[in-house]
């Protein structure tokens, strides 16, 4: 998927190198914001020319809003610089991540919210106006392939690596960003 001017979302992909690590992430699961920081050190430690990695948004029913911010970031990869404001966006809702969360899954302070408040806090987080792409049909079908990705690779908890495009469960999201780079070896 490249930026068109129909507001098509990127894919989440940086580096080019012959090496491709794959990651599946839910946006507010505390593992997967875990796992999140330590993905660009990773990149830079290895070397763009070396490493491919490509992140896949990964929706799980249990954290609620997970597809409306879902949904969300694959809209901010629509606006400029698309692959990296979505990845903003990412950063942004893990460094948020209880307003974005309900306690134990299924109560607290978010029961009242609702999609356009979620929006809104979001965009006040980011600065970036998600309202407008989050209504497009392309992020909809961008929605879907991600769902469809992680399906067709048995793919169920996050966060989840596929190293060569298979399942790796090496790769953990409490270890240390050597300790991924000596997995890599």
């Amino acid at each position: 998927m490249m930026v068109e001017k129909t507001g098509k979302p990127v894919d989440l992909v940086w580096g080019h190198g012959a090496r491709k690590i794959e990651v599946f992430l839910e946006p507010t699961c505390p593992f997967c914001v875990r796992a999140s920081r330590k993905l660009m050190p990773l990149l830079e430690h290895v070397g763009e020319d070396r490493l491919t990695l490509q992140v896949h948004l990964h929706s799980q029913p249990w954290h609620l809003f997970s597809g409306i911010l879902v949904r969300c970031i694959l809209a901010a990869a629509t606006l400029p610089d698309g692959r990296d404001t979505a990845w903003q966006t990412v950063r942004t809702i893990g460094d948020h991540r209880e307003e974005f969360e309900f306690s134990h899954h299924c109560e607290g302070p978010n029961m009242q919210t609702t999609p356009d408040d979620l929006i809104s806090r979001l965009e006040g987080h980011t600065r970036l106006n998600l309202a407008a792409p989050f209504r497009l049909p392309s992020v909809t079908d961008a929605m879907k392939a991600h769902a469809r990705y992680a399906r067709q690779h048995g793919i169920h908890v996050s966060p989840t690596v596929m190293l060569g495009g298979k399942v790796d469960d090496r790769f953990q999201s409490g270890q240390s960003v050597e300790e991924w780079v000596a997995l890599l070896k």
